[in-house]
């Protein structure tokens, strides 16, 4: 069962970094008429929600435990 406590301490960390670090999103936007397109490409970075983060948080410390309670 040390591979489910490397797993809870991978979630977990991902939890902790996903309250500081933002998402990158790319968009692309066109129109075709004909031979012609027109287009934009919009990015935007955003952080998860926090409600996620903790959920990621609080579920790589249960797998740590249990992890590492099973013998």
């Amino acid at each position: 069962m040390k591979a489910l406590f490397a797993i809870g301490l991978i979630v977990l960390v991902l939890g902790i970094a996903s309250f500081f670090v933002a998402l990158p999103h790319t968009e692309n936007h066109g129109v075709r008429i004909g031979d012609a397109s027109v287009g934009v490409q919009t990015r935007s970075s955003q952080k998860l929600p926090p409600a996620i983060s903790a959920v990621l948080v609080v579920g790589g410390i249960v797998m740590m435990i249990a992890g590492g309670r099973a013998k």
